[in-house]
């Protein structure tokens, strides 16, 4: 049982899937504290490590989110965060991590920071390598410019999963870490389809002529570090498109299913609910 008199500290508070793990930490009546460089309850930035013990200040769990794809020596970082959290007494650290990165060579740092978690027995983990967000089309690197996103992944199946089904996995590991101590879920949507299969469904239900063209990876790969990608992220990005265009992509699963007792939503639920980011500005 965990104790109701302490917090789960969410790193990135305020971000893509932090914010919606506090939603869900709420409705299970679970006590939370945000943390995130600047507009979250407590101040916590990677490049800072005197912001790392305040942080832990009444924590007892974790929902670990990796620092900003430019930080230097990333997983040394997170070492030093979680020897902290250790002396801290924290029992249970749950970790977003990305589909395919148990496959990682170990100087990747999302791998890294893995096997450090993994070797730790100071506290419970829980891992999560969820499938693509559905939310890339719409908050993310996906979203369509003139109608258009590019991507090198070929006609490969990817089984997409709602931000909002991730983050109730990972409340549920949190609310009760005892149930979920060294799990490794890889949470997914429904359905695998092409991203050409996402872009009609898209272009269906906000009527645009919206399309997905593919392109060379090696070349994708150049253009995304010159246009400020890092170096260890664009190797991670080349590895996972050419896990989907080789047919190694995420298959559809029961992980959300039976973590939270509810099915997971499909793309055609997202983008229906989400139609107005694709629409002309007017059309809003």
């Amino acid at each position: 049982m965990t104790d109701p008199t302490q917090s789960v500290l969410v790193l990135g508070g305020t971000g893509k899937t932090g914010s919606r793990v506090t939603e869900k930490l709420a409705a299970r009546g679970v006590r939370y504290l945000t943390a995130a460089r600047t507009g979250a309850a407590v101040r916590f930035d990677w490049d800072d490590p005197t912001t790392y013990g305040p942080a832990l200040v009444g924590v007892d769990r974790i929902y670990l989110v990796t620092p900003y794809l430019g930080t230097r020596d990333f997983a040394h970082r997170i070492s030093r965060f979680l020897d902290m959290a250790a002396d801290r007494a924290v029992r249970h650290v749950t970790y977003l991590s990305a589909h395919g990165i148990d496959q990682a060579p170990p100087e990747i740092p999302f791998r890294a920071a893995e096997l450090d978690l993994m070797g730790r027995e100071a506290f419970t983990h829980s891992i999560l390598r969820p499938a693509w967000f559905n939310q890339n089309f719409s908050e993310g690197f996906l979203s369509p410019v003139d109608d258009v996103f590019a991507l090198p992944a070929g006609n490969g199946l990817e089984a997409f999963v709602d931000v909002e089904d991730v983050a109730s996995v990972a409340a549920a590991t949190l609310a009760d870490p005892d149930a979920h101590a060294a799990a490794q879920y890889t949470p997914t949507g429904p359905e695998a389809m092409t991203f050409s299969d996402a872009a009609d469904i898209m272009a269906g239900v906000a009527n645009r002529p919206i399309t997905y063209h593919d392109v060379d990876r090696e070349t994708w790969v150049r253009e995304s570090i010159a246009a400020g990608l890092p170096a260890d992220y664009a190797s991670i990005m080349r590895l996972v498109t050419d896990d989907i265009a080789s047919g190694r992509g995420t298959q559809p699963n029961d992980v959300v299913q039976t973590v939270t007792g509810v099915p997971p939503i499909s793309f055609r639920e997202y983008a229906t609910r989400t139609k107005h980011a694709w629409m002309p500005t007017g059309n809003r």
